[in-house]
């Protein structure tokens, strides 16, 4: 496994220097390139390296590359820098995206989309009840408690039947 990691790993720099080296000598060619999508192109990378290699634990640092380097393009796109004030929010969301796609590529789907969907409604939360906050409109962001709730529900629902498990 570690010797195909490194052989994967070898050939994605590789391409990564042949994609880069030809952007220095045909910059025309890539006028397109704003600098968010090094960011996303890092993620990218962590993301083929994780599903080529099998090595799941790449995933996570993959998803939040890419999801880090989606806000930048959209705040260097519109100029909304102050966003920043309740965007963050979305990043323990790409945590979430990163361990579910660990899980599949590890095959614990289980134990990965439970803390995976965890993950995701709490970044959900704090993305709505910091939005409203900070700029979000008022009529999408007045239901954030009801994720707060549903949290809450799956919390006890989870604590309910693992107990029954441990009982039987």
């Amino acid at each position: 496994m570690k010797r195909k990691s490194g052989v994967i790993g070898g050939i994605i720099l590789i391409l990564l220097g042949a994609l880069f080296l030809a952007a220095e000598i045909a910059p025309e060619y890539f006028d397109f390139w704003e600098w968010p999508f090094v960011i996303m192109g890092l993620g990218l990378v962590f993301l083929i390296w994780a599903i080529l290699s099998g090595t799941g634990g790449l995933a996570v640092p993959g998803a939040i590359l890419g999801g880090i380097g989606g806000i930048f393009y959209y705040q260097n796109s519109t100029g909304d820098w102050a966003s920043w004030a309740y965007i963050w929010a979305l990043i323990p969301g790409f945590v979430g995206v990163g361990i579910i796609l660990s899980g599949v590529i590890d095959r614990k789907y289980k134990e990965a989309f439970s803390g995976g969907l965890t993950m995701l409604i709490i970044s959900a939360i704090l993305f709505l009840a910091f939005g409203s906050q900070f700029g979000f409109a008022e009529d999408i962001t007045q239901f954030w408690p009801v994720l707060l709730i549903g949290l809450g529900l799956i919390a006890l629902v989870r604590a309910i039947f693992s107990s029954r498990k441990k009982n039987a």
